[in-house]
């Protein structure tokens, strides 16, 4: 009880301040929209650059910890297909499903949630698993998507990869970890000056991230199949944890990449969810209703897998 109190509850205590405060009026949407768009274009850009430029890239990118996470998460997507269509939806609205129990919010609430319970320097393992969130689930679900809406005729090869390449590098994020691993592999010393300016902005990120996500949930009602919405909640909260934690134990990771791998699987869906199926214009009720109340059970969740962490 004292990991829920101490840990867990002060970050959605933040992230229930942005919820009421906009919900209230107290606070523009438009205001919790922008701070959202602040933290995304650059307080955590500032932040993973400043995480990746510095950390042995040798001793945490290693294979069993991204598969760990990634088998987890990929389980997840066709399990989340498979379950839509046997509830009855159309293979599009299959596939945003899926995508909703894959893209996990692993930045805005893994981060804060690993920091509160293990500090800063536990930090390392979740900025590996984040460094190939975005290409690597992006591009799982816009081929899953480019080929289901192709009915079996054939992908044109170019658009799609243009597609995805857009996706993925106007993100600032992949923009600024790719900077990140720039400075560390050609060992380019960031001046001081420069350097202190990002440490600034990154130290913003986490307070104002959890307080913009309550924010912008305002805006999504709970509306939708409630088949799809439990049935993302139990894949994207339990299962891809469980299968992490089995995949984790089985190739003997260390306790801190062990922590950080089943920390960030367990947590909600992110915003990205609902951007994607935004796109294709698919199964957005259920999406934002599947974000909105994931996010809630998270609180609840979370403390389950940390109260059985080493």
């Amino acid at each position: 009880m004292s990991a829920l109190l101490y840990i867990i509850l002060p970050v959605f205590l933040v992230l229930g301040a942005g919820y009421v405060t906009t919900r209230t009026g107290l606070l523009k949407l438009s205001v919790a929209e922008g701070l959202m768009s602040y933290t995304q274009s650059a307080a955590f850009p500032c932040l993973l650059f400043l995480a990746i430029s510095g950390f042995d890239l040798g001793e945490q990118f290693h294979a069993p910890l991204l598969v760990s996470y990634y088998v987890g998460a990929t389980a997840c997507f066709s399990l989340g297909v498979l379950g839509a269509r046997a509830i009855g939806r159309s293979p599009e609205d299959a596939v945003v499903i899926g995508f909703c129990c894959l893209f996990g919010n692993s930045m805005m609430l893994g981060v804060p949630i690993t920091e509160r319970a293990f500090g800063t320097s536990a930090l390392d393992a979740n900025f590996a698993i984040i460094s190939i969130h975005a290409p690597f689930c992006y591009t799982l679900g816009i081929v899953a998507m480019e080929l289901t809406m192709a009915g079996g005729q054939g992908l044109a090869l170019f658009p799609l990869v243009r597609r995805i390449l857009r996706q993925i590098f106007t993100n600032p994020l992949v923009i600024a970890l790719m900077l990140g691993f720039v400075v560390n592999l050609t060992g380019f010393v960031v001046p001081v000056p420069l350097e202190d300016a990002l440490q600034i902005i990154a130290r913003s990120a986490l307070p104002a991230a959890l307080f913009a996500v309550g924010g912008v949930l305002v805006q999504y009602r709970i509306e939708g199949d409630w088949r799809l919405i439990g049935l993302i909640c139990l894949l994207s909260l339990m299962v891809h944890p469980a299968i992490t934690w089995v995949l984790g134990k089985a190739y003997g990771l260390s306790p801190e990449s062990f922590r950080s791998a089943i920390l960030t699987a367990a947590v909600a869906p992110g915003v990205n969810t609902y951007v994607f199926a935004n796109l294709y214009d698919r199964a957005k009720r259920s999406a934002a209703s599947g974000l909105l109340i994931a996010t809630g059970v998270c609180l609840f969740t979370s403390w389950f897998w940390l109260s059985l962490l080493p």
